[in-house]
């Protein structure tokens, strides 16, 4: 997809952070939108932002967990867009708790947004994209999809998930010479507010990790070093380059090679630095 202008491109989670960038850094390209968030007033306000620029804009309030009322989203697009060329898989929260600790609850809860909503929205856009004879798909993963840490068991899970579920179907979608294609996206640390909103269990301290989101958010501004306008830019660029993956910002590209180090390498120097947070 060389040539973005004119297409429509539908996004989960734009109510802030990536979600809200890659919404105005498109409209900028004279991409028309369909916006979706379960924050309302965050959605109006990329709505706001991205309107006046030539283009059409429509919005909804949607849980990427309920899988109806995404497979209605992606009708309700089509039916006010014409069609759908782009769907960018972003909505995602955060957990933090040791796999002892954590409830069955919001380990659902997690997976049911980070992975079941991604598995959702790919399923319900794909005969659309198809449709459209011009079509691609960006699935949100994460650097936490390349390797694993203490305390992040269930968004470990999700991400390594999303990762396998793209990996599979741009294969396939390769393999039938079909008119769509895919990304996996693993950004690293982004500026936006995931680790604020996150769910953080007490246990979670046993890995030097704290014991609440402003804590966890507080480690995770240590490792911020890309701009989520930068981020959209390096996104879109996968995406008109036909990337298979995309690492998003210097650390993300940082982590991956150490993610290619032997497990115990790595694991171990992981296990040390938890442990000098924590008795520290």
């Amino acid at each position: 997809m060389k040539d973005l202008n004119g297409k429509v491109a539908a996004i989960t989670g734009a109510g802030s952070g990536i979600g809200r960038t890659l919404a105005n850094a498109l409209a900028r390209r004279g991409v028309h939108l369909a916006l979706s968030d379960v924050d309302d007033v965050g959605l109006a306000e990329t709505v706001v932002q991205c309107e006046g620029r030539g283009v059409k804009v429509t919005s909804k309030h949607l849980d990427v967990a309920d899988r109806e009322a995404v497979e209605a989203w992606a009708t309700e697009v089509v039916a006010e867009h014409g069609t759908v060329n782009l769907v960018f898989n972003n909505a995602g929260v955060a957990l933090g708790a040791s796999i002892e600790g954590m409830s069955y609850e919001d380990f659902e809860w997690l997976m049911g947004i980070d992975f079941w909503g991604v598995v959702y929205g790919t399923k319900a856009f794909l005969p659309h994209l198809k449709a459209s004879g011009d079509g691609h798909i960006v699935n949100i993963s994460s650097v936490f999809g390349l390797f694993s840490v203490p305390s992040q068991s269930a968004y470990n899970s999700a991400k390594f998930a999303v990762r396998g579920f793209t990996d599979a179907l741009r294969m396939e979608l390769e393999i039938e010479g079909a008119p769509v294609s895919c990304t996996t996206i693993h950004p690293g640390g982004i500026r936006t507010n995931i680790a604020r909103s996150a769910r953080m269990h007490e246990s979670a301290s046993a890995f030097g990790d704290g014991g609440s989101s402003d804590d966890m958010a507080a480690e995770f501004d240590k490792l911020l070093r890309t701009t989520p306008d930068k981020a959209a830019r390096q996104i879109l660029k996968a995406v008109e380059r036909n990337r298979r993956r995309a690492l998003i910002g210097p650390d993300a590209k940082a982590l991956d090679l150490i993610s290619r180090l032997p497990a115990a390498v790595y694991q171990n120097a992981i296990v040390r630095g938890a442990r000098a947070r924590r008795d520290g």
